[in-house]
């Protein structure tokens, strides 16, 4: 009997918390529109100042890897997105991305930037939000990180001003994001930024980005679970 027990540090090596898993239209990022399955881990290190997922800072419940993948594969999805919060703030965030690669899915990852990516499967779709001064945290960016960005990854701006906005194109500019990632996104802050003049600023200047916006929240108020 004693070979079946299982300790608590074993237990922990195979679970993380989870905030919740569910089944919803991909809002953003360059599958927004399609189907998707959101798997929201808990706890974030970042307190950006227009935070929509605050919810997930705290509680949620702890579960093991292999409960994870079963509740993914119950809704048959193609793609898979791991969010947060912040996902790579927890170590097993790494083999979840990586199980959930082997089981065939598309799979693509919503992280702030602020941590390290290099040990992410390179079959992931990393999303790596580039912190904007008026997120408050723009000293957490971890710039790191671009040289790690290949053209499966997408880098993304939440744009607050038009302060941000230059300060995110001489980023682009500064470390040619535009050819290192397939995809540069730019996300006005919900309701506080004018989608028509940031749309306007990206045509005036030609840039080489994709304008997002957050279907979830078009839809459904950006409701959690949805």
């Amino acid at each position: 009997m004693a070979c079946l027990a299982v300790t608590p540090v074993a237990l922990m090596q195979d679970t993380l918390r989870i905030t919740e898993v569910f089944y919803s239209l991909q809002g953003e990022t360059r599958t927004a529109g399609l189907p998707t399955v959101f798997v929201r881990l808990t706890g974030c290190p970042l307190r950006c100042g227009y935070c929509d997922s605050e919810y997930a800072f705290t509680g949620g419940t702890i579960q093991t890897l292999d409960s994870l993948m079963e509740q993914v594969a119950s809704y048959r999805p193609r793609y898979v997105c791991v969010t947060g919060g912040e996902p790579l703030a927890q170590p097993n965030a790494i083999p979840l991305l990586q199980r959930l690669c082997d089981a065939g899915y598309e799979v693509s990852l919503e992280t702030s930037g602020a941590l390290d990516i290099s040990k992410v499967d390179p079959r992931v779709s990393r999303v790596v939000d580039l912190k904007t001064p008026g997120s408050k945290e723009v000293a957490r960016n971890r710039y790191e990180n671009i040289e790690l960005l290949t053209s499966n990854d997408q880098i993304k701006f939440v744009i607050c001003s038009r302060e941000d906005y230059d300060w995110a194109v001489s980023k682009i500019i500064q470390y040619g994001l535009d050819r290192r990632a397939g995809e540069v996104l730019f996300s006005p802050v919900h309701r506080d930024l004018n989608v028509r003049d940031l749309a306007d600023w990206i045509v005036a200047d030609n840039l080489p980005v994709r304008l997002q916006l957050q279907l979830h929240k078009i839809l459904w108020n950006d409701e959690p679970g949805r």
